[in-house]
């Protein structure tokens, strides 16, 4: 598959559900069918075959279950074809500041309704191969929270006004050109630090602003401050929290400018969307993105656990 390099290449490679299929075994085998009901792997599994032709349907040779590559994945049990959501996640993973459910209804010819299942099942696979990331950032990190909501008129993110009760924080972790989000509760220095402690291996440089809930984090980490309050964004030796608030202005222009409104069930996963994209943005294409993502989306979700 090195020869794609496109979403021409792509749609003109994947024109049918066979070719998709034989695509898609091959990112997540790589040549040898891997039974999802006991683990087998085995390179000649029984392929059955209907009126002499077959179909992509295998029994296992260990526990004789029957399977397809799309058992165990976010495909399974899916009425869509596969070559639409080849489509949406690529247009997904390749649009910078995200794709709305009701563009990518009108791309790939279904409605708004399932439009949004596929993107909300695309954002938990994309969660899922973040969670699977080694917490154990070094060197310098940048650390930062912003906020969600409480503001009306149309303004949806505010950065300063902690007060506000009705606001939603989001705390960001920035190092080696890597972003982790995390939604909380609340801004508090227990919150904050047992964030940092987690994720943040001791002994290691930790850049915040003045906010309190940093206090006592050069106890366990070289703690550098930078005081935003007093103009300053730099300080005297060269440590800042640009990389971060980079970051949050992305986030916030995405999503007011694509989404417009997000309920607060539903922020972890836009935060992580963002944070996916910003974290392969040195990829040479967007086809290099799509193939890094398939192989991971082994998630299956049910519209009854999406809606509840």
């Amino acid at each position: 598959m090195e020869q794609l390099k496109s979403i021409l290449d792509l749609m003109d490679t994947l024109h049918d559900e066979k070719s998709c299929r034989v695509f898609l075994e091959h990112c997540m085998w790589r040549g040898v069918p891997i039974c999802p009901n006991c683990g087998c792997q085995y390179e000649k599994h029984y392929r059955l075959k209907f009126n002499g032709e077959f179909n992509g349907l295998y029994k296992c040779r260990c526990c004789r279950k029957r399977f397809t590559v799309t058992v165990g994945t976010m495909f399974e049990g899916s009425k869509i074809p596969l070559r639409k959501w080849f489509l949406a996640i690529y247009m997904f993973l390749s649009d910078k500041k995200g794709i709305s459910s009701i563009q990518i209804s009108k791309y790939i010819d279904v409605t708004q309704k399932t439009a949004w299942i596929m993107l909300t099942k695309i954002r938990c696979n994309l969660t899922d191969s973040i969670d699977d990331m080694e917490y154990n950032l070094e060197g310098e990190v940048q650390v930062d929270e912003t906020y969600y909501g409480g503001m009306s008129k149309g303004r949806f993110w505010q950065n300063q006004g902690r007060s506000l009760k009705q606001k939603i924080p989001v705390v960001g972790l920035l190092t080696k050109d890597k972003v982790y989000t995390f939604v909380v509760n609340d801004t508090e220095g227990s919150t904050l630090k047992g964030i940092i402690y987690y994720c943040v291996k001791h002994g290691s440089t930790v850049v915040t602003d003045g906010w309190h809930g940093y206090r006592g984090l050069s106890t366990h980490y070289v703690h550098k401050v930078v005081f935003h309050t007093k103009g300053s964004y730099v300080n005297k030796a060269g440590f800042h929290t640009n990389g971060i608030e980079g970051f949050w202005s992305h986030l916030k222009r995405g999503i007011k400018g694509t989404y417009h409104v997000v309920s607060r069930k539903w922020l972890e996963l836009y935060c992580n969307e963002f944070a996916y994209r910003y974290n392969t943005r040195n990829m040479k294409d967007d086809i290099q993105r799509f193939m890094q993502f398939l192989p991971t989306a082994n998630k299956r979700l049910i519209y009854s656990k999406l809606a509840a």
